[in-house]
């Protein structure tokens, strides 16, 4: 049995497309901008204990280069 024709637009719709993906790509980021940020209180409550120092230096390097990728994206 033959598929069924795909009826093509007249016109490419590439705009609407990466508008979509922006807008997903910064969801994402702000979650996973609000699981780094919960990360980091739950360290400041251990009380700073030496172990998390490495951890939390990482964690905040990489909470701004989240927080630079989904500025980038939403402004």
């Amino acid at each position: 049995m033959a598929e069924p024709r795909i009826e093509q637009l007249p016109q490419d719709d590439w705009f609407d497309q990466d508008l979509l993906t922006r807008d997903e790509a910064a969801g994402r980021l702000a979650e996973k901008i609000a699981e780094i940020t919960g990360r980091l209180a739950e360290l400041g409550e251990a009380g700073g204990a030496v172990d998390a120092e490495p951890e939390t230096a990482e964690l905040h390097r990489r909470l701004a280069a989240l927080q630079n990728a989904h500025d980038a994206l939403v402004n």
